[in-house]
């Protein structure tokens, strides 16, 4: 089982009614994201545009560290927290991470419970697996030079056919690479490894 893999399913476990992880948040979205939320919930956010009253990105945004829900509650004056126990979110902890000279990027995460509050012990585990994941991606890809050059001729507009004339390598090798680069950052697509790789100053 891939290290990923293994933080999570632990997670999951951890946040039995759902979580949210963005990875390394630039100018305006994460590299990456790793939702685990209710989908109903998802949608009735995004719908009511909670984002802009959430007290949870608010402390994400200045602060660094861990904290429950309940000690943000002062902040929540748009109820987020009441609409999002209607869903079954009723505990949770936000998770914020920033390693010094990264520019601002931030790793941050928000996890949920339906049945109990977070032990103090359980809220240390999520700080430290946000943590590892931010790390994980922060550290090189492993990408090898055709791979890296495959994705930037893509960032670049060109299509499989001129990729693979400007390489002077089949079609079938440019797919090889891009699929390769593409498991490597851990993306869905090739349009997001390309995305992933640019935000991290691959390409």
């Amino acid at each position: 089982m891939d290290l990923r893999k293994k933080l999570t399913d632990r997670l999951s476990a951890l946040a039995p009614a759902g979580y949210y992880v963005g990875l390394r948040l630039g100018f305006t979205y994460p590299a990456q994201e790793i939702n685990r939320l209710p989908g109903d919930w998802t949608d009735h956010y995004a719908r009511n545009g909670l984002i802009v009253h959430d007290p949870v990105f608010r402390w994400v945004y200045a602060r660094t560290g861990v904290i429950s829900w309940a000690a943000l509650a002062f902040d929540d004056h748009a109820d987020v927290f009441g609409q999002a126990a209607s869903f079954g979110l009723i505990h949770g902890a936000v998770v914020s991470v920033m390693r010094p000279g990264e520019s601002g990027r931030r790793s941050y995460g928000t996890f949920a419970r339906s049945d109990r509050t977070y032990a103090e012990s359980e809220m240390a585990e999520l700080l430290q697996i946000v943590t590892r994941l931010h790390r994980a991606g922060s550290e090189r890809t492993g990408l090898t030079h055709a791979e890296t050059e495959a994705l930037r001729l893509q960032a670049d507009g060109l299509r499989l056919k001129e990729i693979s004339a400007e390489l002077e390598i089949s079609m079938s090798a440019v797919k090889a690479r891009l699929a390769n680069a593409k498991r490597k950052l851990g993306a869905a697509t090739t349009s997001q490894a390309t995305s992933m790789a640019r935000s991290r100053g691959v390409i």
